[in-house]
């Protein structure tokens, strides 16, 4: 189902419009504004002119002090009109791409993802650059209208001098704009490539920066590094050839406003010599020759950014309009902790079944790395339901009848490679600042030597994915975020691959301990938390082919002791 903001943003265009209709206001001031700046910038050489005419035919003092005074006024009026027109303008121009950041953002963090083919790092290019190059329609518009008011100024006060004057400001400010919208079109395109591959490339380093520590295990470096180049340098190519675009399209643009200046300037000088204007009109064409060619750049620069804007609008739309992956319930389920799996095949899953009651500790030992992964993915709700046959159970109610944040509210499942924000231990431990559970939680996840070793305590400083903590330190850290949300049903996925046997051991144990009374289910290979569990599913070829306590099935099952002894 397509919403009313997924048919407002289904193009660029109509990215476009919305951002025009909403700083109606402020572009109708920063236009009245800016086009008094460029009136009053046209009339200084107009103003000019005048003068010489007159001086040249009455010499007063009087008219010497009312001359000084124009000009003073015209100079005041650029002055005041530059500085709030664009005020108003860089106002709107900035909260508008707000505006458009926290939507983008907030389409890439809603609980149902978006369909579309993007990833992380390009959607945050997205939110950032091209949600900047959007607004900057806001200022776009005025500037291209006051320009215009330049020109048509300029036209027609040498129009008055000379038809001739008039007629050639205004051909040649066509035949200009006609020649540089040409080059416009590529550049947009040009654009459109470029943000792209930029944003691909920016999504491979931060793809590449998370899987380091894996790259350097398996020796991997040099190959990541190979495909990181080739997306790198096809990026560098097309931002050479946009570079190149916008070259050319500035050199011609310089170039035909000069040769439109010089025509001006060679042509009133041409009808003074003969007589059909006069020195004042003279100085007037050549001083509005001079000032004509600021606003004609100004006027021949707006459709390049015009493309870029569009460019970058419908790149945004590419985000904005997209519908959701799964469509989901409004139902919440009701009171317990029970989960179900019921007939669920999808990847390497068949026909998997199982049911842990309300307050069970249940260990699910996986054989295949790749069942346990296909399993937490469904319990998450990042596989919609419709993408899977069978059927997840929340306290009895199906997950495609609930909502995404009641099914969150009750059931966290908790990856084997949660992120670590930027932050400090205690914002990474408790996101929203609830303040639940945390000294529990560091507890239970043995984060304690963490916390004493920095005299900070849990206000030690974090980086970007914790990159001044350890594998282990990190993978503690996210459990410590788990636990402290205390939700009904927890799912554990991994939890201590990189942490020692020892406190592999007092995790399991502290874990078992805090969640009594508490659905938890934790889908590892550990002998420790297959210890602690109440109950140890075997899930082998998709199915559960066994259950029972850990010790019974190590005594009972030759490959289940092989599988996990260590």
């Amino acid at each position: 189902m397509t919403t009313p903001d997924q048919q407002m943003y289904r193009t660029g265009s109509g990215i476009l419009r919305t951002a025009l209709r909403r700083n109606a206001g402020a572009m109708a001031w920063g236009t009245v504004l800016m086009g008094m700046y460029q009136a009053a910038e046209t009339a200084f050489p107009i103003a000019l002119g005048l003068i010489v005419e007159h001086t040249m035919r009455e010499r007063s003092l009087a008219s010497l002090g009312l001359s000084v005074a124009a000009l003073a006024v015209i100079i005041t009026t650029v002055s005041l009109s530059w500085r709030f027109g664009m005020r108003i303008l860089q106002k709107a121009n900035t909260t508008e791409a707000h505006r458009w950041r926290v939507r983008v953002a907030a389409c890439g963090l809603q609980p149902v993802a978006r369909d579309v083919d993007l990833k992380s790092g390009e959607v945050l290019t997205i939110a950032t650059e091209d949600a900047d190059q959007t607004a900057d329609i806001i200022e776009v518009v005025p500037l291209l209208i006051s320009a215009l008011v330049a020109v048509l100024i300029t036209a027609v006060a040498l129009g008055m001098a000379s038809v001739w004057l008039g007629l050639l400001v205004i051909v040649g400010t066509v035949a200009i704009l006609s020649i540089l919208s040409v080059i416009s079109r590529r550049i947009g395109s040009g654009t459109r490539e470029q943000q792209a591959r930029v944003a691909r490339a920016g999504a491979k380093v931060a793809d590449l920066i998370t899987g380091l520590r894996p790259l350097h295990g398996f020796g991997g470096n040099h190959a990541a590094f190979l495909s990181y180049r080739k997306v790198s340098t096809e990026a560098r190519s097309q931002a050479v050839t946009v570079a190149k675009v916008n070259g050319a399209y500035a050199g011609a643009a310089l170039a035909l406003n000069a040769v439109l200046a010089t025509a001006v300037t060679l042509a009133a000088g041409w009808l003074a010599f003969n007589g059909r204007i006069t020195i004042g009109q003279l100085v007037m064409a050549v001083g509005l020759a001079q000032f004509i060619m600021e606003p004609l750049k100004l006027f021949s620069e707006m459709p390049k950014y015009v493309m870029i804007a569009r460019a970058s609008a419908e790149r945004m739309a590419l985000v904005l309009a997209a519908p959701p992956v799964m469509t989901p319930g409004r139902e919440r389920p009701s009171a317990g902790g029970d989960l179900e799996v019921d007939s669920v095949r999808y990847g390497s899953l068949r026909e998997l079944k199982f049911h842990v009651p309300a307050g069970e500790f249940v260990a699910i030992a996986a054989y295949q790395p790749g069942a346990a992964a296909d399993l937490a993915s469904i319990l998450a709700v990042n596989v919609p339901p419709g993408a899977y046959e069978g059927v997840v159970r929340v306290s009895g109610q199906e997950t495609r009848e609930l909502s995404i944040e009641a099914v969150r509210e009750r059931l966290l499942v908790n990856p084997y490679d949660g992120e670590i924000f930027a932050g400090t231990l205690r914002t990474n431990i408790d996101p929203a600042g609830a303040g639940r559970m945390i000294p529990e939680a560091v507890e239970a996840s043995m984060l304690t030597d963490v916390v004493a070793l920095h005299h900070e305590g849990l206000d030690y400083g974090v980086r970007d994915r914790g990159a001044n903590l350890s594998g282990g330190q990190r993978q503690r850290l996210s459990l410590a975020r788990a636990l402290a949300a205390d939700a009904d049903i927890l799912v554990l996925h991994d939890p201590t691959t990189a942490v020692d046997a020892v406190t592999e051991q007092l995790i399991a144990r502290n874990v078992a301990e805090l969640r009594r009374g508490r659905t938890t289910i934790v889908l590892t290979s550990s002998p420790a938390f297959l210890d602690a569990a109440d109950r140890v599913l075997v899930l082998d070829g998709g199915v559960i082919t066994a259950e029972d306590t850990h010790r019974n099935l190590l005594t009972s099952d030759e490959t289940y002791r092989l599988a996990v002894a260590r």
